[in-house]
C-alpha cells in the first residue's frame, strides 16, 4: 500500500545570489545549482608577516622590524577561497518541451549566461543599445552590389564595481563572495549549436568585512541594503564556525577521559 509520500530526504541545493538593487531595495537573482557538486575545495590563506632578514657576511639575524615584532599579529581575517564544479545538462528539461521552451532553443545556454553575467558590473544594457543602432542597407541594380553601414553612438563607459553576490552552500554557509576566476567546458550541441551540456568551474573569494566597508561609495553611516545583507551574512556564518569550533571542545574533553586509566 502507498503512504503518498517519499521517505527519502529533501535536498536542499546550492545556489549563487546575485543582488541588484534600481532601487532603495535589493532584488536577488537566484541562480540555483541544477545540480550540487560532489566536491567544494576550499582555500584559507593566513595574513603572513614579514620574513626575517640575515646578514650575508656573517649570517647572523638582522634586528627586527615593526613588522617582525609583531609577528603573531593577525590584522585581517585569513583570506578564504572557493572552487566548485557545476554540471549543466539539458535532458531532463527536453523530455517535457512543452514546459521548458527556452531549453528546447538554447539548452543550458540562459544558464550559463546567467553565471556569466556575475562578471560584469552594472550599466546600460547592451540589448537596449543594438535595439537603437540605424542600419541602412543598400543593393545594387545588378543585386551584385551590396553596402552596410552600421552606426552606433559611442557613450563614454563609465566602469562600475561588480554587484554584491552571495555563494549559498545551505545554512551552514552563506558568504558574499567575488568571482575570480570562470570557465565553461561545453560538451554537446543543438543543431543550431547552442551547447546541450556543459562544466562550469567558478572560482570564488570571500569578501571579508574590510572589503565590504571598502566598496566605493559607501560609508558606515550611508551604506546600500545589499552590502548590509552581505555584512550579516559574513557575520552569521563566522558565528557558526566560532560555534562549532567551541563544541569541538566538548568531543576533545570525552576524548581525554576515555584516555585516562579507570
Amino acid at each position: 500500500m502507498t503512504t503518498g509520500y517519499s521517505r527519502s530526504p529533501k535536498l536542499l541545493k546550492g545556489a549563487i545570489i546575485q543582488f541588484s538593487a534600481p532601487m532603495l531595495i535589493p532584488i536577488p537573482n537566484i541562480i540555483i545549482f541544477q545540480y550540487n557538486p560532489e566536491t567544494l575545495s576550499r582555500t584559507l590563506t593566513p595574513w603572513a608577516p614579514a620574513e626575517r632578514t640575515y646578514n650575508d657576511e656573517t649570517g647572523e639575524m638582522r634586528p627586527l622590524n615593526a613588522a617582525q615584532v609583531r609577528a603573531l599579529a593577525q590584522p585581517y581575517d585569513p583570506s578564504e577561497t572557493f572552487s566548485v564544479a557545476l554540471e549543466l545538462d539539458a535532458a531532463d528539461a527536453l523530455e517535457s518541451p512543452e514546459t521548458h521552451p527556452v531549453a528546447v532553443v538554447s539548452g543550458v545556454a540562459d544558464r550559463i549566461a546567467a553565471l556569466e553575467m556575475l562578471l560584469y558590473p552594472p550599466g546600460e544594457s547592451a540589448l537596449g543599445g543594438l535595439l537603437n543602432i540605424n542600419v541602412s542597407v543598400s543593393l545594387g541594380s545588378a543585386g551584385a552590389g551590396f553596402s552596410a553601414s552600421v552606426t552606433a553612438a559611442a557613450d563614454k563607459l563609465e566602469r562600475k564595481e561588480v554587484p554584491v553576490v552571495l555563494f549559498f552552500w545551505g545554512p551552514g554557509r552563506i558568504v558574499p563572495v567575488r568571482i575570480t576566476s570562470f570557465s565553461v567546458d561545453e560538451q554537446a550541441f543543438s543543431p543550431i549549436l547552442y551547447p546541450l551540456r556543459a562544466k562550469v568551474t567558478v572560482g570564488m573569494r570571500v569578501l571579508d568585512k574590510d572589503d565590504l566597508v571598502n566598496i566605493a561609495g559607501t560609508t558606515p553611516d550611508s551604506k546600500s541594503a545589499a552590502v548590509k545583507i552581505a555584512q550579516a551574512c559574513y557575520d552569521f556564518t563566522r558565528a557558526q564556525k566560532e560555534l562549532l569550533a567551541t563544541a569541538n571542545i566538548a568531543n576533545s574533553v570525552e576524548s581525554i577521559m576515555g584516555m585516562l586509566p579507570l
